[in-house]
């Protein structure tokens, strides 16, 4: 049984520590009357990780997550968490406020906040004369 374990433990199949230096993460695109709001999956971050910022209407969220290695007597056998560096961007609809974009980091997920400005009539009524 020992050995059995040992094998296991020591197949080439877990010899994976390559650790990327980019990554793409999870997103989630939200709207409701008020605001749209962007979810990141981005586990393991600090909130100083994060670079947000809005350019000619388009939204640019990146950041970085250095993989660390372990001192002492632990040995990575096997990464699958997302190290090194991520950008998105997205170009925003024309009935939102950048100057009052808001973002959130808590449990993993980075929530920015995009709210929106009144709806612009775009219908009007023309008298023939």
């Amino acid at each position: 049984m020992a050995e059995l374990l040992e094998r296991f433990f020591n197949d080439s199949i877990f010899d994976n520590t390559q650790v990327s230096t980019n990554f793409t993460p999870g997103v989630d695109l939200i709207e409701s009357d008020k605001a749209y709001e962007i979810h990141f999956a981005v586990p393991g971050f600090e909130k100083d990780n994060f670079n947000i910022e809005v350019k000619d209407n388009v939204l640019t969220v990146s950041g970085e997550r250095k993989f660390e290695e372990q001192d002492g007597d632990k040995t990575f056998k096997l990464v699958q968490t997302s190290y090194g560096r991520f950008e998105r961007s997205f170009t925003l609809p024309e009935n939102v406020n950048v100057d009052k974009i808001e973002a959130h980091y808590n449990n993993g997920i980075l929530e920015v906040v995009i709210p929106k400005t009144k709806a612009k009539e775009l219908k009007t009524s023309i008298k023939v004369k």
